[in-house]
Order: structure tokens, then sequence, then C-alpha cells
């Protein structure tokens, strides 16, 4: 069977160090890559069930080389039956590294490469974990990002957001994190907004960083958001009311429970969804 393009994709980038200038290691031992597989599988069983009408891709596992001579060559799972890519980004380093922004690079080389895999109109939302998330968010001027979502951030005060202008990004953070602060993450979608982008930050109460208490609420509400955001599914009517408040609303107000504003479900169990109108 001929197999079509992808209509949309989700690029997936994986936590890290502050430092490390040595690659990650291997497989399963590559504990933050391995913290996202769950959420790639989620992402690979919700695209296939909702069925975009995009018709049949790649379904199996596969590797590419490093793109554009880096080290952001991904490994990558298709959900078949609606076109949507989910790619896992590959670091050649452990650490952001300072000025030297390591993972911001290889983003954006992936990035680059599924653009000439797949072609210029192809829409994508950067799903990222703390260093990725941060990745993530410095690469989203790329021109294939409509948005991202970021999980347990990590938001330094400094980082630019120009970058996020006409970007729906949405950042779910523990109110528990020892690791990356929320308060961070809240005051980035209040500069974010005020750049011009379209932001809204979920509370996870009783998380933690790693993501692994409330396992399953995590998974969920991460797949509704990252379909939501590429118009493979629907958002939440409270995440959709988040992203269409004024430059000028204060942090707070773009700030949700996930508990109280969403039912812990992000969807069936929470407020009705709303889909949002594809954006460039």
């Amino acid at each position: 069977m001929v197999q079509r393009p992808p209509s949309a994709a989700v690029l997936v980038l994986h936590g890290g160090r502050e430092t490390g200038t040595e690659p990650p290691p291997p497989g399963l031992l590559n504990l933050p890559g391995t913290r996202m597989r769950p959420f790639v599988r989620a992402l690979g069983r919700a695209a296939r069930t909702a069925g975009t009408g995009a018709g049949p891709a790649s379904a199996s596992a596969s590797s590419a080389g490093p793109a554009l001579g880096s080290s952001a060559g991904p490994a990558s799972a298709t959900g078949a039956g609606s076109g949507v890519l989910v790619r896992q980004v590959r670091y050649g380093h452990r650490g952001w590294n300072g000025d030297r922004a390591d993972p911001f690079h290889d983003a954006v080389a992936a990035l680059d490469a599924l653009r000439d895999e797949a072609g210029d109109e192809l829409p994508v939302v950067l799903l990222g974990h703390s260093m990725g998330a941060r990745a993530a968010l410095r690469a989203a001027g790329h021109p294939l990002v409509r948005g991202v979502v970021g999980l347990a951030p990590w938001c330094p005060p400094g980082d630019p957001v120009t970058q996020l202008a006409d970007r729906d990004v949405v950042l779910v953070h523990s109110n528990r994190d020892r690791l990356t602060s929320p308060q961070a993450s809240q005051s980035l979608t209040a500069r974010a907004r005020r750049a011009g982008a379209r932001t809204c930050m979920i509370t996870v109460r009783g998380g933690d960083h790693a993501m692994i208490r409330r396992a399953p609420a995590w998974h969920r509400v991460t797949t509704e958001l990252v379909l939501g955001l590429l118009g493979s599914g629907s958002l939440p009517a409270p995440v959709g009311a988040a992203l269409a408040l004024p430059a000028t609303a204060e942090a707070t107000e773009g700030t949700l429970d996930l508990d109280l504003d969403l039912g812990a479900g992000a969807g069936p169990a929470g407020r009705p969804p709303t889909a949002v109108p594809p954006r460039r």
C-alpha cells in the first residue's frame, strides 16, 4: 500500500540536565527519554482513534539518521489511521549547557528534517518535559510550529518569549514540583501572552516533576492538549477560553486547575470540549 505523507506531527523532547556535554545513554538507560514513552504510546493510540481522515501512514517505529549533521535524528512512531506522526528527538548532549543551548539546536534540526520530509505546510506541536519543554519553547519560532505543550517546564525568567507570538502555548505543572518552578511557568505564560502568544497553564495538584504521581491524568490531559492544538481533536472549553484571553490578562486568569476546571480527565469528565480551528 502506498503510504500517504503525514497530515500533522508531534515532536517529543525529553528532559535532561543543566549541564552535561556527554551524549545521553542508549535505550532504556536514558531515563528522561524512557519517561516520555508512555506519552508517545498514548498519543499514537489517540491519533488512531481520532481518525482525521488523512489516510494511513506508517504505524511502525523506525529510526532515522542525524538531521542536518546534528544528533537530532528522530525515532518515530505514527498514528496510522490519522496521519499524525509522533516522533522523539534525539539529543547530542545530556545538558542544556548554558549559552550553547544544545537541545534547542537539536529541536530545530529535527524540525528542519520534518520540513524536508513532509513539506512547508505540515503543522507541528512540540511536546517537551522539563529541559525538553525549555527547548520546545525556544524552538517554537520555527515556521512549522503551531503550538507547544510543556510538562513541568524549566522556564528561567530571562528566557525569550517573542518567538512564541501567534503560537498556542499550554504549560502543565505540578504544584509540588521541587525541581522546576510552577511560579516561573505561570510568569512565562503572562510574558508570552503580552508578546502575542495564546497561553494557558494547568496545575496538577499532588503531582511531581517526574509525572509518576497521577501518571494517568498527566497522560490524558497531555494527549487531549496536543491533538486539540493540532486540530485532530477537541480542547476542553476552559483551555480554549484561556487561550483566547487578551494580552493584558493577568497570569492567574489563564491558570486552570486540572481537578476543579478540567475534571481531572481534561475532557469527558470535565467541562464540554471545544474545537479549535486550525491556525498557522
